[in-house]
């Protein structure tokens, strides 16, 4: 196909994939529903804007004020907040923003250079990226009424660390479409994050027992380690330009370039797999099926006290608990705050102790805690068959059956925790 058609330049095809995007978006516009989703976007885009401008202020505040005192140094913090906040919420709201549609694209003509720029381009339609975008403008207002002479660095600073917060944030979200293709990865994932977070209970407790005076200086050694961040590269440089220190502001600018050359090499080649035609799905591949005589596994040993179709029920809700990522880490959560609730009555300085709680009335409240938990399964039973439960309707068991099967393995859950 390549050589009977030849494609157009690299600036024709992005003008005419936003010519197709624009006319999509008012052909869409016909439905009602999707009116109103535009309204909706509109009116979030207002009250995101309140906030945005309220942060303009505090940056343009706070740059003032470090560039006029004479700390430079703490424009690490203005630009470390950005860079979290670039790379941390369009994470957190993964869905809901602007999303590049890769297999959309690639059933156009596009060379590999458009589908790169297009790729990139869609990292400044974020709002994680527009609203870091006028909070770097507005520091660069800052520093025009209060340093002038810095302009430049600042400037140029700023414009490394924008293409390099882009290049990051979609690297990062190339590879975790990768990962999140996988349903299991995905349920390992989001069960490490709530059990990471249900874990920063203890922090309280550990700093209270190990985090003495005499540590603190040692914990404050560790910042050091992440001098070679965007973030601190950039309000270095800005801080050796404030100071006059050349060397200090090649190094600074060799190493944001350096980011921006890495990041650069490693997205492109993620968009060059997915251009290649790289498909992420859960489905395994086609494999030759040998002829023969297939044998339906089973168990038949059943326990001696239970119909078959209570064990049936039963074995079915333990493979359905063991395949459910959630459902398995919940049976984790009751047990780890059961010991954090155990660790604040250890200690002569026990908060709870304090208040006059005796350690004897714990056991029936965190009794009472764990059942109310894992207990939860019991006011829907059939959560998890969905529209599958109209196999209970055809197959030849009774309903009392089901439901006892579901009981009884409920209980050995229970039992064991």
């Amino acid at each position: 196909m390549a050589d009977v058609i030849q494609l157009p330049s690299v600036a024709e095809q992005l003008k005419l994939v936003a010519v197709l995007r624009w006319n999509l978006l008012k052909n869409s516009l016909q439905t009602k529903n999707n009116r109103w989703d535009l309204i909706g976007m509109i009116l979030a885009a207002a009250g995101s804007a309140v906030m945005v401008i309220g942060l303009c202020v505090a940056f343009y505040a706070g740059t003032y004020f470090f560039l006029t005192r004479g700390r430079a140094s703490w424009m690490q913090l203005l630009f470390w907040a950005i860079f979290v906040w670039w790379q941390v919420v369009p994470i957190l709201v993964a869905g809901f923003g602007a999303n590049f549609e890769f297999r959309n694209f690639l059933r156009f003509p596009l060379s590999l250079r458009a589908f790169y720029i297009l790729g990139f381009g869609y990292g400044f339609a974020d709002f994680a990226a527009v609203s870091s975008l006028c909070w770097i403008a507005a520091m660069l207002v800052a520093t025009a009424v209060g340093r002038v002479e810095l302009l430049p660095v600042m400037a140029l600073a700023s414009l490394l660390f924008i293409l390099v917060n882009v290049t990051v944030e979609r690297l990062i979200g190339s590879w975790l479409e990768r990962i999140f293709a996988n349903r299991r990865a995905r349920e390992v994932l989001v069960g490490l994050f709530v059990l990471s977070m249900v874990s920063m209970n203890f922090l309280n407790p550990a700093l209270q027992r190990w985090g003495g005076r005499e540590r603190q200086p040692q914990i404050l050694h560790l910042i050091l380690y992440f001098s070679w961040l965007p973030g601190s590269l950039t309000g270095e440089a800005v801080n050796a330009a404030s100071n006059g220190d050349i060397h200090a502001l090649t190094i600074t600018f060799a190493g944001l370039l350096a980011w921006l050359g890495a990041t650069s090499s490693l997205l492109w080649l993620r968009y060059k797999a997915q251009y290649l035609g790289e498909e992420l799905s859960e489905s395994g591949a086609p494999a030759a099926v040998k002829r023969g005589n297939r044998r339906q596994a089973t168990n038949t040993a059943l326990p001696g006290l239970l119909s078959p179709p209570v064990a049936g029920v039963m074995r079915k809700e333990f493979h359905y608990l063991t395949r459910n990522g959630f459902s398995f880490i919940s049976l984790l959560l009751p047990p780890v705050m059961v010991v954090f609730f155990s660790m604040q009555f250890a200690g002569s300085s026990s908060m709870i102790k304090e208040h006059g709680l005796p350690p004897q009335t714990f056991f029936p409240a965190a009794m009472a805690y764990l059942i109310l938990i894992l207990l939860s399964p019991a006011y829907n039973s059939f959560a998890f068959e969905g529209r599958g439960i109209q196999s209970y309707f055809m197959a030849p068991v009774r309903m009392r059956d089901i439901l006892v099967g579901k009981n009884l393995f409920l209980v050995c859950v229970v039992g064991m925790e």
